[in-house]
């Protein structure tokens, strides 16, 4: 198919865009714009009036800029339709993975992720960036539905699936798990995002993924752009009109609520999951990993230790490639932030029965390695941090006596 686009301008030249045709020089010309003089054209003489020819042009280009778009658009819903096609599969979508080692900055995506997890659900993840109708992240596709909101999600999955992580529960069990899921989600999580994105706001600017020769101005320009949604939002909802340590006392008041909630038990309603520990592992494992030297971090690696080793053992049993160094059990003041890439892979279509033998065997021989060092230290040394104050381990594996749990939710 040959075609070809000619236009002029008053006493200059011409301009030819033109395909497979060859001028008077034997260069052959492949859809590029090309200007003669137009004395030396051969089409002087067929040139009507400037303005007939400008409109031609501006036209015939808008129609084939037109053309681009659409072509462009539908190989991007093909695309989008072959890798989003998986029948029975959920599709999430969630913001990338940070360079901080952790799966996600953002406590409601950790928490489907996780919970998604838990309930033994195969997924596949979808970094596209796409919000929800609502602005909000994360949302989720199954069976070319659309679910938004993360109770909504999970009470979604629970009537299409079948698989609920409450069923243990007593009625009087349930509605404490929903008051500690509010007191989370709607105030703990506001003193969180101040701490992230208004008092850390440098620090986690340096975990955001973003790549390209103006990565550094694209990750100020975003971080920016959060703190300012993130203040205006906390203003609204009324948390935000109290001072920096105000904010931060309610926020010690809710972790130490929380530590008085689980105190020696296992998971948060007992010895067994629910769904409330996705929640609460999701927004309290930015304590743990990704706001180093803040206030939170300094509480949970210290005075509300069972809650460092809550978060440690949700870690190690739903998140077998997610590694951390012992040292970060331990808050140190002169701890720097590593500027190593995320180990954590985009593990893409994930389900946890499919987990490698190798990557178990591996975690346990290097947890195993660490126990075993942990039983002599020198004198110099501060108390091992794997064992708590009580002498309890805390890499104990929780892996062999619970391994039935999560098919007896299926049941």
């Amino acid at each position: 198919m040959y075609w070809r686009v000619s236009s002029a301008w008053t006493g200059s030249c011409v301009v030819d865009l033109g395909r497979n045709r060859s001028f008077d020089e034997q260069l052959s010309f492949h859809g590029y714009i090309v200007a003669h003089p137009l004395q030396d054209h051969w089409m002087m003489s067929t040139l009507g009036s400037d303005s007939w020819w400008r409109k031609t042009l501006y036209v015939t280009g808008g129609a084939l800029l037109a053309a681009a778009a659409y072509l462009l658009h539908e190989l991007l819903t093909i695309r989008k339709e072959e890798e989003l096609s998986s029948k029975d599969a959920i599709i999430l979508h969630q913001f990338s993975r940070p360079k901080s080692g952790a799966p996600s900055l953002s406590p409601f995506c950790l928490k489907l992720e996780t919970y998604l997890r838990m309930a033994d659900l195969p997924y596949q993840n979808y970094f596209d960036g796409k919000l929800s109708p609502q602005g909000k992240m994360p949302w989720i596709e199954y069976n070319n539905e659309q679910v938004y909101g993360t109770e909504f999600i999970m009470e979604f999955l629970e009537e299409k699936l079948g698989v609920s992580l409450n069923k243990s529960l007593t009625l009087q069990e349930r509605a404490l798990s929903r008051a500690i899921t509010k007191m989370v989600e709607e105030h703990f999580y506001w003193t969180l995002a101040y701490c992230q994105w208004v008092d850390n706001l440098e620090e986690t600017q340096k975990m955001l993924s973003v790549s390209g020769p103006l990565s550094d101005l694209l990750k100020w320009i975003l971080s920016h752009l959060t703190g300012g949604i993130v203040k205006r939002e906390m203003y609204g909802h009324g948390i935000g009109r109290f001072s920096k340590e105000e904010v931060y006392g309610l926020m010690e008041k809710d972790m130490r609520t929380l530590a008085t909630l689980l105190g020696d038990k296992k998971y948060i309603m007992g010895s067994k999951l629910s769904a409330v520990d996705a929640t609460v592992f999701g927004h309290l494992a930015p304590a743990m990993w990704t706001l180093p030297g803040s206030r939170p971090e300094q509480l949970i690696k210290g005075e509300l230790i069972n809650l460092a080793m809550y978060c440690d053992r949700i870690r190690r049993r739903f998140w077998p490639e997610w590694f951390v160094d012992l040292e970060d059990f331990r808050y140190d003041l002169t701890t720097e932030m590593s500027d190593t890439p995320s180990k954590l892979p985009d593990l893409g279509l994930y389900s946890r029965t499919d987990t490698s033998q190798e990557t178990i065997y591996s975690h346990s021989s290097q947890l195993s390695h660490l126990s075993h060092l942990s039983h002599t230290p020198t004198p110099q040394e501060p108390p091992s941090p794997v064992s708590d104050p009580t002498g309890h381990s805390l890499y104990d594996s929780d892996m062999d006596t619970e391994c039935s749990e999560i098919d007896q939710l299926k049941c």
